[in-house]
């Protein structure tokens, strides 16, 4: 493959440690500036107006879908939280097919594979089948093993220390 040719790579950012949304969203910013189409469907973080999304909603050019209901641990209507799941899927799995988009981000996918929601199968059929020159960046705790034997770029990232730990809640602007 000549250099020139552009592949669709698989990347997963996973781990206990934070930032790995903050680094899917860094290469979505880093395709913006190149002139590319990004989109971003996030999973879980349905109820929170987050600073990402909030400037997302100013950038023409990227599709930011939040389509998840909150965290799972806090639901009070797992079958809901299920349907939500699967119809995101339903949306990511059309936007990867497409080829519109050169970078695709599923965040914290993981989460919804693990819950079963969604079966890793199906997920890696649709990873397959996409058009060779879409990137997709899957984030998410505890990345299932099918899934990280078919990325070509896997990035733990490890809790060293979290604020939280001494009492320190999540920062407006820095956390969400």
């Amino acid at each position: 493959m000549s250099s020139k040719t552009p592949k669709g790579l698989l990347v997963v950012y996973t781990g206990d440690g934070k930032g790995k949304t903050t680094a899917a969203l860094g290469v979505v910013f880093r395709a913006l500036g190149r002139g590319m189409k990004p989109a971003v469907v996030q999973f879980i973080k349905g109820k929170w107006k987050t600073g990402e999304r909030t400037f997302a909603e100013t950038l023409p050019g990227l599709v930011f879908l939040t389509m998840g209901r909150g965290f799972t641990w806090e639901s009070e209507d797992i079958s809901r939280d299920k349907r939500a799941a699967q119809e995101a899927w339903a949306e990511a799995r059309r936007l990867i097919s497409s080829g519109e988009h050169e970078v695709v981000v599923l965040d914290e996918l993981t989460y919804v594979i693990n819950y079963g929601f969604v079966p890793v199968e199906e997920v890696l059929e649709a990873l397959a089948a996409r058009p060779s020159h879409v990137h997709v960046i899957v984030t998410g705790r505890s990345a299932p093993e099918p899934l990280l034997a078919v990325a070509e770029l896997v990035t733990e990232m490890k809790c060293v220390r979290h604020p939280y730990e001494k009492g320190i809640p999540a920062q407006v602007g820095l956390d969400f």
